[in-house]
């Protein structure tokens, strides 16, 4: 009843599973492929679609606005310090190439990214979901709106009063924020909890982030110890007090999110059906339709 009723709500918000069948039927197989091949080259691209569509939903919808380029005009969502370590823009630009090339002028990047974060979990070994499609891409792409996005040293009280503001579930923050089992941290966004002792950090772990650091702000700390699988190992390294960021520890130090992680720590079957429906409800966050939006000719760039 659950999957008949969200279909005919997919379909009243001009999205539906099947849009592109009659318009471009091989629109999802060219860009699971393309996806795949880019992922055989470089399994921690994986992380990067994630981020990248996690960072576009939350900033004006789902609408392809981090993709779009700043211009003399105009600085965009992607020049934001919070968006300047995001990566595999050109996995989409390929996507899209292809895509165009069997059906011009129908398929919207929004939707290319959308489809590509989905692949990619999969890739990574993570849960196979299906989502909606139909965005259409926005014009608008401006680097102060990025002041939404979450920062790396959040609490968890933060961090659910910002998810609480997209309609999301504590628990539904707990599951998204398990996208950290792929990838990594820069030190510059850990760096803050090794000026003082910070109870919540094992001594031991904070001594590798220390070493990590010693290679300057842009090394990179793994988030767990399999950073392109898709695993519950994330939640696991929380329970060790070896979560990387305050945003990632806080959801273990907090008695209202302790529960939710100890379950997806003790039960990956259950954090990946929590994690697929999570991700399909972010994918449909504030979508551009009809008029509000457009199917861009250039990810880069409004038509």
């Amino acid at each position: 009843m659950e999957m008949i009723l969200s279909g005919f709500w997919f379909e009243a918000n001009g999205l539906s599973m099947n849009y592109y069948l009659p318009s471009c039927p091989f629109a999802e197989p060219i860009v699971k492929s393309t996806v795949n091949r880019a992922l055989d080259a470089d399994p921690t691209l994986a992380a990067g679609l994630v981020r990248m569509h996690f960072h576009d939903c939350f900033i004006e919808g789902c609408d392809g606005s981090i993709l779009i380029d700043s211009t003399k005009d105009n600085k965009a969502e992607k020049d934001s310090p919070a968006n300047l370590s995001l990566r595999g823009y050109e996995v989409i630009d390929e996507a899209k190439e292809a895509v165009e090339n069997q059906c011009p002028g129908v398929v919207s990047c929004a939707d290319i990214l959308a489809m590509a974060a989905r692949d990619a979990v999969f890739w990574a070994g993570g849960p196979v979901y299906d989502i909606p499609k139909g965005r259409k891409d926005g014009k608008r792409s401006k680097i102060e709106d990025t002041i939404n996005l979450p920062p790396p040293f959040f609490n968890s009280s933060q961090l659910i009063k910002m998810f609480g503001q997209h309609g999301f579930s504590v628990q539904e923050m707990v599951a998204l924020s398990g996208a950290h089992t792929l990838g990594a941290a820069r030190c510059s966004s850990f760096k803050g909890r090794l000026n003082s002792v910070d109870p919540t950090l094992d001594t031991g772990f904070a001594n590798t982030l220390a070493k990590t650091c010693s290679a300057g702000d842009n090394a990179e700390q793994p988030f767990d110890a399999t950073r392109t699988t898709f695993d519950n190992l994330y939640y696991n390294a929380l329970l060790r007090k070896a979560g990387v960021l305050s945003s990632d520890q806080t959801l273990y130090a907090t008695p209202k999110t302790r529960s939710i992680v100890n379950g997806y720590a003790l039960n990956e079957a259950m954090f990946f059906f929590d994690f697929q429906r999570a991700m399909v409800k972010m994918s449909t966050l504030d979508v551009k339709e009809g008029s509000n939006g457009e199917v861009r000719e250039d990810c880069h760039k409004i038509n």
